[in-house]
C-alpha cells in the first residue's frame, strides 16, 4: 500500500463579531506593528472600517499600516510593493483582509520580507522558508478559502501566467471567520465567490488522489453551499447563511489539498488572459466540465448529488450523474450564473492563448479523467 501523508491547517476563530479578538490574538503571535494587506475596494467597506475600529483608527500610520494596491487577480508587483511597505515601516506581521487576492498577496509578501528581491520563478529551488512573519487571514468573501491554504496564486512577470507558490510555511497562524464582515458583499459577488467554493468541493471530491478525510469535508461543504448560498444572495444580512458560506469556503480549500481538476485549468487562463473574476470563470465552466467528465467515467457525481439532497442512491450511474448535473445547472442559473463567456468580454480570437495556458495549468493533471488540448478547445467553445 502506498504511504500517504495527511495534514490539516490552522487555528480558526469563527462567529459573528470574532474580529474583536484580533488585537489580543495578534499580540499573542508577536505582532506589535502589523501591515494590513488589502485592495482598494475593501478600503471602502464596512469590513475595513470595523478592522480599523478594533486596531485603533487613531493609531493608523503609527502602530499599524496599510497596503491596498492588490489587483483583482494579484500580480507579482502587488507582492513586491506589499513587502516593501512591510520593510519600510518596520512591521512584524501581516493581517490579510479581503477576498482571495489580498489573502494570496499577503501570504506571499512574507516570502520577500524574508528574501528581498527573490525571483519567484525559482521558488521551488529554495527549500527553506522557515521563519516567515506571522499572518492573520480575515476573509471578507466566502469563496477561495485562501485563508486556510498553504499556497498563493500570483501572476508572474516572467511568464504572465498564474503560478502556484505552495509551501507549508505560507499557512496563516490564525484565521478569523466573521460573517458580519461579509454582509455588504453584493449578490452577484456573493454568488460568484460561492460558486468558487462549490467548484472546489466538487473537483476535490472527484479528484482521484486518495484522501478520505478531504472527501468527507468536500461533501459536507457541498451540502452547506446548496442550502446557504441562495439565502446569502437573497438576504445579505442573514448571518446564519453568511457564516455557513464562510465555513464551506474554508472546507473547500481544505479539501482541495487533494488537488483540483479541469474546471480550474479552464478558469485560470480566463483570469490572466481575459480578466474574469475567478469564481465567475469557475461557475461558467463547471456544468460543461462535469458533463465532459461524467461521459467518460460514469457514477462519479452520485455522492455529490446525495450531498445536494437528491434521491440518486439507487439510480444507474449515468442517471445519477445526469440528475446531479441538471440540479447544479439549475442551481447556478438561479444565482444568475448561467451566462456565457462572451457575455463577459471573452473573444474567439483569444482561444489559442487560453488553450496554451490551460494545457500547461497543473490542475487538470489530477482531473478524474484525462484532458487533451482538443478537449479544452471543445469545452471553451461550448461555454463561449
Amino acid at each position: 500500500m502506498t504511504l500517504t501523508t495527511f495534514s490539516f491547517p490552522t487555528p480558526t476563530l469563527f462567529g459573528a463579531g470574532a474580529i474583536a479578538e484580533l488585537p489580543s490574538r495578534a499580540q499573542r503571535l508577536g505582532m506589535r506593528k502589523p501591515l494590513v494587506v488589502t485592495d482598494a475596494g475593501v478600503l471602502k467597506t464596512g469590513a475595513f472600517k470595523r478592522l480599523a475600529e478594533v486596531l485603533g483608527e487613531d493609531r493608523l500610520g503609527k502602530d499599524w499600516f496599510v497596503y491596498s494596491g492588490v489587483h483583482p487577480n494579484p500580480v507579482e508587483n502587488d507582492v513586491r510593493e506589499a513587502a516593501a511597505a512591510f520593510l519600510e515601516h518596520g512591521c512584524d506581521g501581516v493581517i490579510a483582509l479581503g477576498g482571495g487576492s489580498p489573502l494570496d498577496a499577503g501570504k506571499a509578501a512574507r516570502l520577500l520580507v524574508k528574501r528581498p528581491g527573490f525571483n519567484f520563478a525559482k521558488f521551488y529551488d529554495e527549500p527553506d522558508w522557515s521563519g516567515l512573519a506571522p499572518l492573520v487571514a480575515i476573509p471578507t468573501t466566502a469563496g477561495t478559502g485562501s485563508e486556510v491554504g498553504r499556497s498563493s496564486v500570483i501572476t508572474l512577470d516572467a511568464t504572465h501566467r498564474k503560478a502556484v507558490l505552495f509551501h507549508a510555511e505560507l499557512l496563516a497562524k490564525l484565521v478569523i471567520l466573521d460573517p458580519e464582515l461579509t454582509t455588504v458583499l453584493p449578490p452577484k459577488l456573493t454568488a460568484a465567490t460561492g460558486a468558487d467554493a462549490l467548484t472546489h468541493c466538487i473537483e476535490s471530491f472527484t479528484c482521484p488522489v486518495f484522501h478520505p478525510m478531504c472527501d468527507g469535508i468536500a461533501l459536507e461543504g457541498i451540502r452547506l453551499i446548496v442550502e446557504a448560498l441562495p439565502r446569502a444572495c437573497r438576504d445579505g444580512n442573514d448571518l446564519d447563511a453568511r457564516g455557513k458560506m464562510l465555513v464551506a469556503a474554508a472546507m473547500g480549500a481544505v479539501a482541495f489539498q487533494k488537488d483540483l481538476g479541469v474546471v480550474h485549468s479552464l478558469a485560470h487562463p480566463l483570469s490572466t488572459v481575459c480578466g474574469l473574476h475567478h469564481g465567475l470563470a469557475n461557475a461558467l465552466c463547471l456544468v460543461a466540465s462535469m458533463k465532459f467528465c461524467a461521459a467518460r467515467k460514469h457514477g462519479i457525481y452520485r455522492r455529490v448529488g446525495i450531498a445536494c439532497g437528491l434521491e440518486v442512491v439507487r439510480c444507474p450511474d449515468a442517471e445519477a450523474d445526469a440528475k446531479t448535473i441538471a440540479y447544479l445547472a439549475d442551481f447556478l442559473a438561479g444565482l444568475g450564473l448561467n451566462t456565457r463567456l462572451s457575455a463577459h468580454g471573452v473573444k474567439l480570437e483569444q482561444l489559442e492563448a487560453l488553450l496554451d495556458q490551460a494545457v500547461d495549468d497543473p490542475c487538470h493533471k489530477t482531473n478524474v479523467v484525462l484532458v487533451s488540448r482538443e478537449d479544452f478547445r471543445k469545452l471553451y467553445l461550448e461555454v463561449l
